[in-house]
């Protein structure tokens, strides 16, 4: 976490390096039988968004049952890479790609974003996961798609509003 010198009453807000070394940690919980390890990443009371228009998981305990229910296990075998693409405040914006073997085997596209407090834990957690065969409404035939009379491409909106 780096310093923000806003006055005596400063914070440390996430910097690039402490938002990896977060997922870091992430990664290895999943990894976990001890799903302990999720109150060194997570605030007592996080909200967690298993997509931006899920209910929120709400704390720790919760937080828990979710993931044992999730995954396959602690040796669930995966690949997990990441980018942080921004940071705002206490805000950041990170790209996941997960790369599951069997017997799940799947991979994923995410953008997580993580809202940090001020000890450095995440008290908000947004997941957009996106799999290579999942509608995202797009596709034809569907209301954004192009093929859809509102947005064909010589109809689509510009920039500015043109």
């Amino acid at each position: 976490m780096a310093d923000v010198d806003d006055g005596p009453d400063r914070e440390p807000v996430p910097d690039r390096a402490a938002v990896l070394a977060w997922v870091a940690g992430y990664q290895a919980a999943w990894r976990s039988p001890d799903l302990g390890r999720l109150a060194d990443l997570f605030a007592s009371d996080v909200h967690y968004l298993v997509s931006p228009w899920a209910d929120p998981i709400v704390g720790l305990e919760a937080l828990a049952r979710f993931w044992e229910a999730e995954r396959d296990g602690p040796d669930e075998p995966f690949q997990l890479a990441s980018e942080v693409l921004a940071i705002e405040g206490r805000s950041a914006v990170v790209r996941v790609t997960v790369d599951y073997g069997p017997p799940t085997a799947g991979r994923w596209r995410d953008l997580w974003v993580l809202v940090f407090d001020s000890l450095g834990l995440v008290a908000r957690f947004e997941e957009w996961p996106f799999a290579p065969d999942q509608p995202d409404g797009h596709e034809p035939g569907s209301p954004y798609g192009l093929r859809s009379p509102g947005l064909r491409p010589s109809r689509a909106p510009r920039a500015g509003g043109r």
